[in-house]
């Protein structure tokens, strides 16, 4: 399977893909804002059929897109008194309606931009390594440097305030960087995937452990796991790429949430562990 360069490439796009998206997951995730992954998607969907048509870098017109999504929610479910869900709902309803305005108003042909749809795993070259490998190292970086933050952010918001934390500046630093990781992966996975590769690994760790360190570590793992095994049921099975991985992060999440020691009782669970916060921030236990 390996004897073939293009596979070995995908292969390298879905260790650096698996890892950077599935800790993205975890911010989104955790901070019950997975629907902020759908809106960050497709806004760097529309960006980068913008950057095909105007004839630049799509990656970099795709990041833009992605960042002002992640930085007009906030304020506008604040101005509008809205949930972010719905503040999201709209932002997403906005670039979903520009990506097919811009999809229409191009000329010529439109196999590049329709290529965005399902990605394109099988055709990552040097660039996309290199630049894959950036964003994988760069949120690296960003977790162990910041990780109490983050932890502290994450877990317990309204005590990361009281502590002197600039809890707001984590959250967004977190979704910014979050929509660099899903602006950059969107060639590789496509528009209409890579959400699953985001919130799927994130959600079968969150069924499996109540540690923040080890939501990480098997969120990365879930992301690469899907990625490799998509790609070796593609080969053999000659499917899509694309939907196999998808396919695969789904049946990773079902068997995660069949074992989840989460389907126990409280009283059978270990009491000294780390508790995720629900919604609001408070230290109460997840349901």
């Amino acid at each position: 399977m390996f004897s073939h360069s293009f596979l070995l490439n995908a292969a390298l796009a879905g260790l650096f893909a698996g890892i950077s998206c599935g800790i993205a997951g975890v911010f989104l995730v955790t901070t019950h804002l997975s629907f902020l992954g759908v809106c960050i998607a497709h806004a760097g969907f529309a960006g980068a059929i913008l950057g095909i048509w105007l004839k630049i870098d799509p990656v970099i017109s795709a990041s833009v897109f992605s960042i002002a999504a992640a930085f007009a929610i906030g304020p506008l479910a604040d101005k509008g008194e809205l949930s972010p869900d719905t503040a999201a709902g709209i932002i997403f309803s906005l670039t979903i309606g520009l990506a097919f305005l811009f999809l229409g108003l191009m000329p010529g042909s439109r196999g590049e931009a329709l290529s965005l749809f399902w990605g394109g795993i099988l055709t990552a070259n040097s660039k996309d390594l290199l630049l894959l490998s950036f964003v994988t190292l760069g949120t690296l970086v960003i977790v162990a440097l910041f990780y109490k933050e983050i932890v502290a952010v994450l877990c317990h918001r309204s005590i990361a305030v009281a502590v002197g934390i600039p809890a707001v500046f984590v959250l967004y630093l977190l979704f910014v960087w979050s929509a660099i990781i899903i602006a950059v992966s969107l060639r590789i996975v496509g528009g209409l995937l890579i959400y699953s590769l985001v919130v799927n690994p994130a959600a079968a760790a969150f069924q499996l452990t109540y540690r923040i360190k080890y939501l990480f570590i098997l969120s990365a793992l879930f992301g690469v796991l899907s990625t490799w095994v998509g790609l070796f049921v593609s080969y053999f099975l000659d499917l899509p790429a694309g939907a196999s991985i998808v396919i695969v992060s789904t049946v990773i999440f079902a068997v995660a949430l069949f074992i989840s020691p989460k389907r126990k009782t409280i009283s059978d669970l270990d009491p000294v562990r780390e508790i995720l916060p629900p919604h609001n921030g408070d230290s109460k236990e997840l349901k």
